[in-house]
């Protein structure tokens, strides 16, 4: 595989999930791919999917938002580096941040 490309993988599919495996690197260019293949997938048809994560060499912003977006609609993520799994956590807590705490301005 060639430097900056994403390959997905079907590994299993079913009625009732469906697992894939990702390779490369998660960036801006390769985030519409990513989300259309889970889509594809039938993840908003109920079907349980899961993302092997183990051979992803790089996650930019843009693939954390998208990790992030698929987490929150119930996509495991599995076996992603420590680096992933970090960026993952720091954005987690970012967006904790903004909801809980009142701006600056707003102090009396």
């Amino acid at each position: 595989m060639r430097l900056g490309m994403l390959r997905i993988t079907v590994v299993e599919s079913s009625g009732e999930a469906a697992r894939l495996r990702v390779e490369g690197r998660v960036t801006d260019g390769w985030v519409e791919e990513l989300r259309k293949t889970c889509d594809l997938q039938g993840l908003g048809d109920g079907i349980r999917l899961t993302l092997d994560l183990a051979d992803v060499a790089f996650v930019d912003a843009a693939g954390i938002a998208l990790l992030k977006e698929l987490r929150s609609r119930r996509v495991t993520l599995l076996n992603s580096s420590s680096l992933v799994a970090e960026q993952l956590k720091d954005a987690a807590l970012g967006d904790g941040a903004r909801k809980d705490c009142p701006s600056s301005g707003n102090r009396s």
